[in-house]
């Protein structure tokens, strides 16, 4: 029987997770289920779409809800919301509120007995586990982190919830200086902004405010507050030409000593480099799908991050077939 998966939103990570369901044959798609008038929307591949005042009719047609909005704003609220009725997965991303966010949805999924995933994609998610596994190994140590260069489509997200704000582009750039030091073992403190930059791209509506929404981007909490922040006003045009892709990509980095001295240095890295941040983070979100119908099974209720997960989960393999290609 294959796991039924929703899709709740319809925008670059909606269509990514629409994708990625194509190439896994243990799942399928029942439908995208969207704010808008589903009658305006056609998808890539003519799966169903619903409006989501209909969702909790659907509560006995799907397995796994996979949640595509943003976390700014979007999240906060339909996560717990949906996680009443259905088993979720999302890919909320703003570091700091993750506690409040496990919290909040945890009360509502251990209550209905569903199971919620969230916080899942690259990072958090799979650099969370890199973090995780290097620095049991490297006891004594420092983890470094580095994003992009390459569009954040969380903090671009953020922008163009400003009021004003026509459409956006944000990239995260490493400063090169911190990045060559770490690889090198050295362990420097540093800063949010000794370690990122971030280059805004911003259209705006005619008539629009510049000054305040300026102000407004560089004076974001947990976004863009910490950095050293650049913000370039261009027209919508010049945005599709330029900045039309969705590249992104990062590393973590791990520096530990060992010996009776400490006089060992090792360096473990973790590195990906994305040609689509939406359709990677995608599939990443559709293997936590299988992985959460599955914990669910086993009566794990309640929200989960990445960390919870038991690796054979996300799997389409069984456990004996990954015993023989992957130990």
């Amino acid at each position: 029987m294959k796991i039924r998966v929703g899709i709740y939103g319809y925008g670059n990570l909606g269509k990514g997770v629409e994708l990625a369901l194509r190439q896994n044959p243990d799942l399928t798609a029942v439908g995208v289920f969207t704010r808008r008038d589903p009658k305006t929307l056609k998808t890539l591949t003519g799966i169903p779409v619903y409006s989501a005042l209909d969702v909790e009719k659907m509560k006995e047609d799907i397995d796994v809800m996979i949640l595509c909005g943003g976390s700014a704003t979007d999240l906060p609220k339909q996560t717990p919301y949906l996680a009443q009725y259905f088993n979720v997965v999302d890919s909320f991303d703003t570091h700091a509120n993750i506690p409040q966010h496990v919290k909040n949805v945890q009360e509502m999924a251990e209550k209905a007995k569903t199971t919620a995933l969230v916080s899942a994609g690259w990072d958090p998610g799979m650099f969370s586990i890199a973090r995780l596994y290097s620095g049991v190994v490297l006891c004594e140590g420092q983890d470094y982190t580095f994003w992009g260069k390459g569009v954040s489509q969380g903090h671009s997200d953020a922008i163009r919830r400003i009021d004003g704000v026509v459409d956006a582009r944000q990239y995260t750039i490493p400063m090169q200086s911190a990045l060559k030091a770490v690889r090198k073992g050295e362990t420097p403190a540093l800063t949010a902004a000794e370690k990122h930059e971030r280059e805004c791209f911003v259209v705006v509506a005619e008539g629009a405010d510049k000054a305040r929404i300026e102000r407004e981007i560089k004076t974001m909490p947990n976004y863009f507050a910490d950095y050293n922040t650049t913000v370039h006003f261009i027209s919508k045009e010049e945005l599709d030409k330029n900045h039309g892709g969705l590249p992104h990509g990062g590393l973590v980095v791990r520096s530990g000593v060992t010996g009776l001295h400490k006089e060992n240095k090792h360096v473990i890295e973790y590195s990906l480099k994305l040609d689509s941040n939406p359709e990677f983070t995608s599939s990443v979100l559709v293997a936590c799908a299988r992985a959460v119908y599955r914990m669910n099974q086993e009566k794990m209720y309640g929200c989960k991050t990445m960390l919870d997960v038991p690796p054979v989960y996300l799997s389409p393999k069984s456990r004996d077939e990954l015993l023989q290609t992957l130990l």
